[in-house]
């Protein structure tokens, strides 16, 4: 009964109730004992909790109901600054391995904003020229990752798209074409038959 808590605090009150009196009361040792192990402190925090759950503590919560997520992607160890980088929409900060990471999942978009072979070229040999030297460098932070881009399977990739988006524009100027003669010839025949009254 030695664990008693309230044999603790009643000895307490006891010698604090002593001291006023004048008395002198030994302080005792302090009990190894005493020590609360690592299951009553598991203890004491569930029952703290358990409390905060009842009083609605947990309650409305942001995010409370919402998935979670990124539950698919793969573990990054750099997330938190990938992710620092993509909302604050910060470019060209960052240890290189992050900047070339983040600058490889838009090559293929910029590469189609160019108009020439030439271009193209020189953007994707300027590109794997930085991951080699980033791979190179022993300056310490996340190890580099990014691959090379094949230079003539790039090229080629670029063309079969430049070539698919101009026959879409070629396609739909000739729709457009079309829905304009058909307008035309609309208002052709209502001009007509409007001059015959």
């Amino acid at each position: 009964m030695a664990d008693d808590p309230r044999l603790d605090v009643a000895r307490y009150q006891l010698d604090k109730l002593a001291r006023a009196d004048g008395a002198v009361v030994p302080d005792e040792p302090r009990d190894e004992r005493r020590v609360p192990s690592m299951q009553q402190r598991a203890a004491v925090a569930e029952t703290a909790l358990q409390q905060a759950f009842r009083r609605g503590e947990f309650d409305n919560l942001p995010g409370a109901g919402k998935p979670l997520t990124n539950l698919h992607e793969v573990h990054d160890p750099d997330w938190w600054i990938r992710k620092k980088i993509e909302r604050e929409n910060l470019t060209g900060l960052g240890p290189p391995a992050l900047t070339l990471r983040t600058e490889s999942a838009d090559l293929e978009a910029r590469l189609d904003e160019l108009h020439l072979e030439a271009d193209v070229r020189n953007v994707l040999e300027d590109f794997n020229r930085r991951v080699v030297e980033a791979r190179r460098q022993l300056l310490g932070g996340p190890p580099v990752v990014t691959k090379t881009r094949d230079v003539e399977a790039e090229v080629h990739d670029w063309q079969v798209r430049r070539t698919a988006a101009a026959e879409q524009r070629r396609h739909a100027d000739l729709e457009a074409g079309a829905a304009l003669s058909r307008g035309a010839r609309r208002l052709l025949r209502r001009g007509g038959s409007a001059r015959g009254r």
